[in-house]
């Protein structure tokens, strides 16, 4: 007997991260507002942290998922009007 094995794009993709990039432009509620907006797994008190982090930092992490999925987040971010890239691995 042969047994299938069905896997997720969790397991057959590396993880990518989201990278918020700080800006001048953008107000700190305006970035909490997009970043709930474009993320729905992040609380209210996530995005507020991950605006702090990139605000002091420059940057910051702000989520770890597949990378179809953290395309998604990166495009939904940058038509708020912020800044994000993708981290592979």
């Amino acid at each position: 007997m042969t047994e299938r094995v069905t896997r997720t794009l969790e397991e057959i993709q590396p993880p990518a991260t989201v990278v918020l990039h700080n800006d001048d432009v953008n107000d700190m509620n305006h970035v909490v507002h997009a970043l709930l907006e474009s993320v729905p797994e992040l609380s209210v008190e996530d995005a507020a942290q991950i605006m702090l982090n990139a605000h002091e930092h420059g940057r910051a992490d702000v989520i770890s998922c597949p990378f179809d999925r953290a395309e998604l987040y990166r495009d939904r971010l940058e038509s708020n009007g912020l800044t994000a890239t993708i981290r592979r691995g």
